[in-house]
């Protein structure tokens, strides 16, 4: 009993904060370890036509109620185009950064506005300009049903965030 008591006790003296020497600054606690970021959705069975018309028609509504020319890309969970419509009046660039915006959503399983983010942070997010097809612009979004990726959708014309703002409402009437 001697011995628990006598363990207890040098546990509490190792354990109690030491009194700061006047000329030491006190170290900062150690951060929290962070928490793992959640895992990326596997990839589904390919869009179904229905939801990608589903998906087309709302992000044209979007559009078109600002009055955005833009282009829009959808593919499936293999990468294969599906649908491609552009606006009248939108450049003919467009449709070739929508189709990039809506395959790089595809393959990294997140929205391009993460692969932005990580390219305006500079330093290891710069890699990302190596590879070859990758357009890290926002204004894709993967397309889910079923808690699986069975697409992407991808929208260039206006303002990224705007492309985005299209994007979200085609890649959510998708699966409604």
């Amino acid at each position: 009993m001697a011995l628990k008591t006598l363990a207890a006790l040098s546990a509490l003296v190792l354990l109690a904060p030491l009194p700061a020497d006047a000329q030491q600054q006190a170290t900062p606690p150690a951060a929290a370890p962070a928490a793992a970021p959640a895992a990326p959705l596997p990839y589904g069975m390919p869009i179904a036509m229905d939801a990608a018309r589903k998906a087309m028609a709302a992000a044209e509504e979007e559009a078109t109620k600002n009055n955005w020319g833009v282009a829009i890309s959808i593919v499936d969970s293999g990468g294969h185009a599906v649908m491609m419509h552009r606006l009248d009046g939108t450049q003919i660039a467009s449709i070739r950064i929508a189709e990039g915006k809506a395959r790089s959503a595809l393959e990294f399983r997140r929205p391009t506005k993460a692969l932005e983010d990580a390219v305006a942070g500079g330093g290891a997010g710069l890699r990302l300009l190596a590879l070859e097809g990758v357009t890290p612009l926002e204004g894709g979004v993967p397309i889910q049903a079923g808690g699986r990726i069975v697409g992407a959708i991808g929208v260039s014309g206006v303002l990224s965030s705007q492309d985005a703002q299209v994007a979200r409402a085609g890649a959510e009437a998708a699966v409604r």
